[in-house]
């Protein structure tokens, strides 16, 4: 995967990395530290500029970023509540009210997890999802977005310019960011699941 995103930047440049980082926005998996760091890197060598890859990185984001939104405003709550009268959703205890509360809660701190979520793997592209089923309105969720993404692609891209051959120490080091907030992540959900469990299942019994 490295090496297919070395050689589509180094053959395609600014437009490069915009696709790159507007399909990493669609599916996470793609590495953005890899686009965003050999791009940094590229500036001290080729014509490109760190404003101009960051120019580009940040309008790919945003474009990757509005598709998923979009997606989101077609599952709308009506259609999610549809889908838990389902026999599964039955089986495991899941309610409308739970789609209700969940509306509820991003209605309230919408605003900030959209921000915020910009600098955290995976949850950076998704959060895009939600924002739409809650029908964030596109004034607030476009300049949110475009602030969050300016200033991480920044840093990134900045990072992989100041360690120039070495930009793959920088993706080295933030590979462990990734993988430590993932695991952060990935606690606080088997958290939420085990509360959900007990609540759901065994209190009752």
């Amino acid at each position: 995967m490295q090496q297919v995103v070395i050689d589509i930047i180094s053959n395609y440049g600014y437009l490069g990395v915009f696709l790159l980082i507007a399909i990493e926005n669609i599916f996470p998996p793609i590495p953005s530290e890899i686009i965003l760091a050999f791009g940094g890197f590229m500036t001290t060598y080729s014509t490109m500029t760190v404003w101009g890859v960051v120019f580009s990185s940040t309008a790919g984001s945003v474009a990757g970023a509005l598709i998923l939104y979009t997606l989101g405003r077609g599952l709308n709550t009506r259609r999610l509540e549809s889908l838990l009268n389902s026999k599964l959703a039955t089986s495991l205890r899941l309610r409308q009210e739970d789609v209700r509360r969940a509306g509820q809660w991003f209605n309230r701190h919408g605003s900030r997890a959209v921000f915020l979520c910009r600098f955290v793997p995976i949850v950076r592209s998704l959060v895009s999802i939600p924002a739409g089923m809650a029908k964030m309105k596109l004034g607030i969720f476009l300049p949110l977005t475009i602030m969050g993404t300016l200033i991480w692609n920044t840093v990134l891209v900045y990072l992989g310019r100041l360690a120039g051959e070495a930009w793959e120490k920088v993706v080295s080091y933030l590979d462990l960011y990734s993988l430590l907030t993932v695991a952060v992540l990935g606690l606080m959900a088997l958290a939420a699941a085990a509360v959900f469990i007990k609540r759901r299942f065994l209190q009752r019994r």
